[in-house]
């Protein structure tokens, strides 16, 4: 059943109304689907679904969530937490179709969409007719009946407030949250809440005495910049606040296409890695064509048995796609690094993009 949360928008009608819609533990929700006979036990969904080999949790069903699973968890971790939990393998490309389905609903309820995931969007729903609460109930309603699966929708002046909203009640709960909701709502939760606040930031802030949103509030712009920086300790604080200015962004360009590959046991030779590099600048180079885009920066990442990592990149004279020179610009990263312990992880990034035809700008 539907747990609908809604507070006050703070007197913003005829304001900015901006919409998050996240699925609930997406990919475990569609293998649910495809396997009705799961439902209600533990389901984790990464890798090969084999919690013995290499792999990290994609996805958690509520149920495994209650034993400590967590996305990025490794495989094996999950398995020794919770024992009687089912391990599925990812289908990227059902899920894909299941989002492109969600993308198209709503799109119809308003073209201005921004897509920051394949379980995550945004919408401007400031010129949407009709009250939040009711578009939001419509969302949920029509995800539900086209899809079968649910999604947590939160509404709010700005993206992350929406964001924040949209996990509050997670699952299949809508939130609507306004200004004026900040101090009761928004302080007492976890920094680590705040988008943009990740596991080193979160500890960074413990060691300073500081475990709340409110906590950042209180301290104040000025003493956030001297710990953090200008540019962080500055949005810090104004995250902390609910003040937000990020535009909704219908047109994304990425920075970087790149692929990666965990070997399942640590690569001795150097026959070994080369072979992956090569498949993996083939598929960064396919991914570029496709997506209509050249590079003109290649960096490769090795990650050694010891976790540590370390890159090499090079930069070409213009842009370009050709499979030939990604090879051989990434065989020659690849040569500044001594391979002297076994290998764990290979990479590969091209960076610098320009869609193709795109005029030079002086």
């Amino acid at each position: 059943m539907a747990f609908y949360y809604t507070l006050t928008m703070g007197g913003q009608d005829g304001n900015k109304r901006i919409l998050h819609v996240d699925m609930d533990a997406f990919f475990a929700a569609v293998e649910l689907l495809r396997r009705p006979e799961l439902k209600g036990r533990p389901v984790v969904v990464g890798g090969s679904g084999d919690p013995t080999k290499r792999g990290v949790v994609s996805t958690a069903s509520y149920e495994a969530r209650r034993f400590g699973v967590h996305s990025a968890m490794p495989l094996k971790t999950a398995l020794k937490l919770c024992p009687q939990c089912v391990f599925l393998p990812v289908d990227y490309n059902e899920y894909a179709r299941f989002s492109a389905r969600i993308k198209k609903i709503l799109l119809e309820i308003s073209p201005l969409m921004e897509d920051v995931g394949i379980d995550e969007a945004y919408l401007d729903i400031t010129a949407t007719p009709g009250p939040s609460e009711e578009i939001g109930r419509a969302i949920k309603a029509r995800v539900f009946r086209e899809t079968g699966l649910t999604c947590s929708v939160g509404i709010a002046p700005n993206k992350l407030l929406a964001k924040i909203a949209s996990d509050l009640r997670k699952p299949d709960g809508l939130t609507l949250v306004g200004p004026g909701d900040v101090p009761e709502l928004i302080w007492p939760l976890s920094a680590r809440k705040l988008p943009g606040v990740g596991p080193k930031t979160e500890e960074l802030l413990k060691g300073l005495g500081i475990n709340t949103i409110g906590d950042i509030a209180a301290r104040g712009p000025e003493w956030l910049r001297e710990r953090f920086g200008e540019s962080f300790g500055q949005y810090l604080y104004e995250a902390s606040m609910g003040i937000h200015e990020s535009p909704i962004i219908t047109e994304w360009k990425p920075k970087s296409i790149s692929r990666e590959e965990t070997f399942e046991q640590d690569a001795a030779n150097w026959q070994t890695v080369a072979r992956a590099l090569a498949s993996l600048t083939r598929d960064v180079v396919s991914s570029m064509r496709q997506e209509g885009y050249a590079a003109r920066t290649v960096t490769v990442k090795i990650r050694f048995e010891d976790f540590e990592t370390l890159s090499r990149a090079r930069t070409l004279k213009q842009e370009t796609d050709d499979l030939e020179v990604f090879r051989r610009t990434a065989f020659e990263c690849l040569g500044r690094i001594e391979l002297a312990k076994r290998v764990r992880l290979v990479g590969v990034r091209a960076s610098g993009l320009k869609a193709r035809g795109e005029s030079e700008i002086s």
